[in-house]
């Protein structure tokens, strides 16, 4: 029995280190905050070569655009045959090529990195008061079913005085960017542009809310047309913090 339990706890430990914030081994840790309790059991400090992985992350390159292409565009092909549709009529013709290019398209998140975004957008601030970011659009990909995923993205930032303070909106604009331009459920998006955010400039506290239509509910399944998704994810003094948490949304739906 004490086997079991033991195996048991190994086996939800390497479920934990599964990665979050890209395709890298270990999921980013955040000093005084474990995602495993919804009470924000502090957690114990990671390792530098952990904090500094989303610096690294790129699983694709425009050369690697450039060789996929053509397989990609004959998987379309390929899928054109199966709906029951001709690819050699008129209007199809170029289908293929069209489609795999607009999928690298609404994927390229996967060829940017967060450091090639941070470097341009640094700078020194004196400013310790919150800094919202309303309204940031979205775009990204259902992971189930390749359809759309939109909408709106609430961001705020409460800097420590060991913030690298950046311009906030380029900066948050950017990460939303990278992150919904890959495959993507909304819970997991709207985590990682928290994560990225805390990493890069290490704030007292970071609030993220979205907003979002998924077609895959629109289109097909429920089909209701007026039906929205809102998730949102709070780190630091957003997540331990009652009084703070109460003006982030205050804040954030104004």
């Amino acid at each position: 029995m004490e086997r079991f339990k033991q195996k048991q706890m190994n086996q939800n430990e390497n479920e934990a280190d599964s990665a979050i914030n890209g395709h890298f081994d270990g999921r980013v840790k955040i000093p005084g905050w474990s995602a495993g309790g919804a009470a924000g059991t502090p957690s114990t400090a990671p390792s530098s070569s952990v904090m500094e992985s989303w610096r690294e992350e790129r699983t694709r390159s425009l050369e690697d655009n450039e060789m996929s292409l053509p397989s990609i565009a004959a998987a379309y092909t390929t899928i054109l045959r199966g709906l029951g549709e001709d690819p050699q009529r008129q209007g199809l013709l170029k289908t293929p090529w069209r489609a795999a290019t607009a999928m690298q398209f609404f994927t390229k998140g996967y060829q940017e990195k967060i450091i090639d975004v941070l470097n341009d957008a640094i700078f020194d601030e004196d400013h310790d008061e919150m800094v919202i970011v309303k309204d940031i659009d979205m775009f990204s990909m259902c992971e189930h079913h390749l359809v759309p995923i939109f909408g709106r993205v609430r961001i705020i930032v409460l800097p420590s005085l060991s913030t690298t303070f950046t311009s906030c909106f380029l900066f948050c604009t950017r990460i939303v960017e990278i992150y919904s331009r890959r495959l993507q459920v909304q819970e997991r998006l709207t985590k990682q542009i928290a994560v990225a955010i805390t990493e890069a400039l290490q704030p007292a506290g970071v609030g993220v809310v979205i907003e979002a239509t998924h077609m895959c509910m629109v289109m097909r399944g429920v089909q209701k047309m007026n039906s929205k998704t809102v998730t949102s994810t709070m780190l630091g003094v957003f997540r331990e913090d009652p009084k703070t948490r109460d003006e982030f949304l205050t804040l954030i739906r104004s």
